[in-house]
């Protein structure tokens, strides 16, 4: 389970089983899509407890190829666009109307396995968190829950990365003064899900399953008829499946794709060093030969040129943010946590058929 840290305004997340429903229906309904709703609750002693949702809108997009990216782009953006705003405090007043717990308490997203850490989590999660500092961002993974485990976390944005972001200024410089890295961008909150009291009546009630695994022999035909015999459940051989995971791969996939855009970042920021040095050297060039000029008007009792004009003469280029690269390293930390997570069963069933894959 997920630690707390010191420094968020409340301990844990507090899911109602019902909102975890919606959550899950929305998602699955919209996938591969992105889905966006808004989460309301309240606080209560530290606790984040989350009672109801609701989804957002999205414009009708074309469910063709070439406009799944504009649907998913349109919807990953509907947490903040106006519209959405006020529809959001539309629904928000009529549940206080009919007495429910009325305080947005931040938002909730869909994700593919774990490819969520962009620019557009962090603006809507900004645009939660700056006017409320008790909301969360609440991120259903539908590909790994379709593997019967469900995949529900909670993230906010630390304070020092707020701070950063609302400078807007992603430069080396500062940076290396805040000594903020990729790792502060989020902070992970632990997720408690929650049922009601009469849902846990009920459960409660749901027959147990039998202690023993035997079934007695019938000792006469009219045994047979009253109580039927049934056929066990046939064994799964999943487990001995050698094949490598799909999620796997699909991991790997997507791992590269992030590491090559890293790079990508990298080669950019390298171009504006080496245009940096060479602008550099210019003005060093410029400098030495004013400084020779004005020597030799002082020699000759002249007034001397101004020195500064360089910075009229010479542009400098602009550094590239390099928030985008903190992002794309959340997001390779994130999938190398999803890869070793998986290779622990792959690991072991190669471990136990070695002696068949060596060669003799």
């Amino acid at each position: 389970m997920v630690d707390a840290p010191k420094d968020v305004p409340f301990k844990s997340a507090q899911v109602e089983s019902i909102v975890v429903m919606k959550i899950v229906k929305h998602c699955s309904s919209t996938f591969p899509t992105t889905a966006t709703g808004s989460l309301v609750g309240m606080d209560n002693n530290g606790v984040l407890e989350i009672t109801n949702a609701f989804p957002f809108p999205t414009a009708d997009v074309s469910s063709t190829d070439g406009h799944q990216s504009d649907a998913s782009a349109l919807a990953a953006a509907a947490p903040r666009s106006k519209a959405n705003i006020t529809y959001q405090n539309e629904m928000i007043r009529h549940l206080r109307e009919v007495n429910v717990d009325a305080n947005n308490v931040g938002w909730y997203t869909s994700a593919t396995m774990g490819n969520f850490v962009n620019l557009s989590f962090i603006e809507n999660q900004y645009h939660y968190q700056r006017d409320n500092d008790k909301t969360v961002a609440l991120v259903h993974d539908v590909s790994r829950s379709s593997q019967g485990a469900l995949s529900l976390r909670a993230f906010r944005l630390s304070p020092e990365f707020m701070a950063a972001y609302k400078e807007g200024k992603f430069t080396t410089e500062i940076l290396q003064k805040s000594k903020l890295t990729f790792r502060d961008i989020l902070v992970e909150v632990p997720v408690i899900t929650h049922n009601s009291h009469l849902l846990t009546s009920f459960v409660h009630q749901v027959a147990a399953p039998p202690e023993t695994a035997e079934v007695p022999l019938p000792t006469s035909l009219d045994d047979i008829r009253r109580d039927p015999v049934t056929m066990p459940a046939h064994p799964s051989f999943d487990t001995l499946d050698l094949s490598i995971d799909p999620f796997l791969e699909k991991t790997c996939d997507l791992l590269l794709d992030s590491i090559e855009s890293h790079y990508s970042d990298l080669n950019n920021h390298q171009y504006y060093q080496r245009q940096l040095a060479r602008e550099q050297v210019k003005i060093s060039q410029w400098q030495a030969k004013r400084k020779a000029e004005n020597a030799a008007r002082v020699a000759a009792k002249q007034t001397p040129l101004p020195e500064d004009e360089w910075q009229r003469l010479f542009k400098l280029p602009q550094e590239p943010s390099r928030l985008e690269g903190m992002l794309n390293a959340r997001q390779v930390d994130q999938y190398s946590k999803q890869v070793d997570s998986f290779t622990a069963t792959i690991t072991a069933k190669m471990f136990a058929v070695r002696g068949n894959l060596l060669p003799e």
